[in-house]
């Protein structure tokens, strides 16, 4: 069990994408951050007091949480004073990245020297089966993106909470590590086994009644050549009953990679629809998420109208003006 409240460790995140894990936790359970730990040259800011290590653990911190989600997941050199800090202070430290705390010794030593606990969200908890394919009770919506990172995990959380607000049968199944620092469960997918993958997801998304959802959040995108791996395992795994298509407007170009454009939601909608029937024939794409954290009201509002025009697909962005016309589209 991670211990809360956190401590959101930012370190010296680029921008405020960069340390999406301390925003979901902010956005979806503030009351478990008592404030955030940034570093000089931060230009993220969760709008949460800043804290010093000792200033925390005098206002109830238990676990120092690494809040920053970085290309590779990798932990920087510098970083490492600040968490062996925590640990002499009482804090224990989890952590969602690629690179393992439990694989420095220097941490290990000292969480034994102080008697804290390391947490590696990222790594499986249980071995999981390779996917059949075979059809199984109950509905699943599966998110998917034009790109990384532009709002699959609000999305779902969004269709979660307004499905139980109307009292309908719905479980938010997270698939990355900050969906599983909010929810305290999930697959943390792209940390499995390629070939058990997809069988990970069927294992996340089991057998369940006729009128209940499963929401799972997506990961990537079937066009981002980095991770389109785990956006397709997502996909034949999750055997999707709908899908909807999450966007973040006027990106230049897919994260991470400037050579390559982000597609259309036409391209999205086709070639996703193609994938999906392998397993389930009947899947369709029933409407559009928008980020539009970077707009005005006003603008928010044009350019979901302009994409429901286009599309026929209703078009909203979940997070700032509510997820209820989504939840129609599956009802």
């Amino acid at each position: 069990m991670i211990h809360t409240p956190y401590l959101l460790f930012l370190g010296d995140a680029p921008d405020r994408l960069a340390a999406k894990v301390a925003q979901g936790i902010k956005d979806w359970r503030p009351e478990l951050a008592v404030g955030q730990l940034r570093l000089p040259g931060c230009n993220a800011d969760m709008g949460l007091a800043d804290l010093s290590i000792e200033h925390a653990v005098s206002r109830g911190a238990k676990t120092l949480v690494i809040g920053i989600a970085n290309r590779g997941g990798f932990i920087p050199d510098h970083w490492k004073a600040v968490l062996s800090d925590a640990l002499a202070a009482g804090l224990d430290i989890a952590s969602g990245l690629h690179t393992l705390l439990s694989d420095d010794l220097v941490l290990v030593g000292d969480a034994q020297r102080y008697g804290r606990t390391l947490h590696d969200v990222r790594v499986p908890v249980e071995s999981y089966p390779i996917a059949n394919g075979k059809k199984r009770g109950g509905k699943r919506c599966l998110l998917i993106g034009t790109d990384c990172s532009v709002g699959k995990m609000y999305t779902a959380l969004c269709l979660e909470r307004e499905m139980r607000q109307r009292g309908m049968k719905a479980s938010f199944r997270a698939t990355g590590q900050t969906g599983i620092l909010i929810t305290g469960s999930g697959v943390p997918l792209d940390a499995v086994v390629a070939d058990f993958m997809a069988g990970s997801i069927e294992h996340l998304t089991p057998e369940n009644e006729a009128d209940h959802w499963d929401i799972i959040e997506g990961q990537g995108s079937i066009f981002h050549p980095s991770y389109s791996g785990v956006s397709l395992a997502l996909i034949h795994g999750g055997q999707p009953d709908a899908m909807i298509m999450c966007d973040e407007p006027n990106r230049s170009h897919m994260r991470g990679l400037p050579d390559y454009q982000a597609q259309s939601f036409e391209r999205l909608r086709d070639t996703a629809l193609v994938l999906a029937r392998v397993v389930n024939p009947d899947c369709t794409v029933t409407g559009v998420a928008l980020n539009t954290s970077a707009m005005d009201e006003q603008e928010a509002l044009d350019y979901a109208a302009g994409i429901e025009d286009r599309l026929g697909l209703p078009t909203v962005d979940p997070f700032r003006h509510g997820a209820a016309r989504l939840v129609d589209a599956l009802s």
